[in-house]
């Protein structure tokens, strides 16, 4: 993937929102719930931009992605509270559900698969349920980060999305993490509908 060198923080109002969910610290690094921040990670270097301003809740980057002044932002809350930092940051900019894209992780998908969203319900992820709730709407485009199901139904849901990737499920999601960046700057340039034909 072309990289780009590190530039300057882009002046100026954001013109879209791009959110990746996860946990902080090091305990949290590289599990199953934090594929969201493994793809922002992954745009991040792809744009040329560090994640690391402390801001909204959060840790922040801001960047050009075409014509769109973008803010990348990793919410600190932990999970279950991702929806503090969301808002803040919407209410800040004054942006739309419609211009803030969600990257998170869907246990109902396989490690590799992507699933590309207009809109939604939370789909029974703790992060986009408080996200939905604070903000009082499901118009969030998103992107959905396969991490496997559970490996039995006796198996605790929290155990199975903090645990860490199994070295074969890491090697099907390294490439889906490359798609993500794709369908994340479709979505950006307004080509939802493409990114959904490509990688849903």
């Amino acid at each position: 993937m072309l990289r780009f060198p590190l530039k300057k923080a882009v002046p100026g109002p954001i013109d879209f929102l791009i959110v990746g969910l996860g946990n902080p610290g090091k305990p949290y690094e590289n599990t199953r719930h934090n594929a969201g921040y493994l793809a922002l990670d992954r745009l991040a270097g792809d744009l040329g931009c560090e994640i690391r301003r402390i801001r909204f809740k959060g840790l922040t980057g801001e960047a050009r992605l075409g014509d769109q002044k973008v803010l990348l932002l990793k919410p600190t809350t932990f999970m279950n509270l991702s929806g503090q930092s969301v808002q803040e940051a919407m209410a800040f900019y004054h942006l739309p559900p419609e211009r803030t894209l969600i990257l998170f992780d869907d246990i109902n998908l396989d490690p590799g698969r992507l699933r590309v969203r207009r809109k939604g319900s939370d789909g029974g992820h703790n992060g986009m349920k408080n996200i939905i709730y604070l903000t009082g709407s499901d118009q969030f485009p998103r992107v959905k980060i396969g991490v496997g199901q559970k490996p039995h139904p006796d198996y605790d849901l929290a155990d199975w999305v903090l645990s860490a990737f199994s070295p074969s499920d890491r090697k099907a999601l390294d490439p889906a993490l490359d798609n993500a960046v794709h369908a994340a700057k479709l979505i950006v340039r307004g080509e939802i509908e493409q990114a959904m034909a490509l990688f849903n």
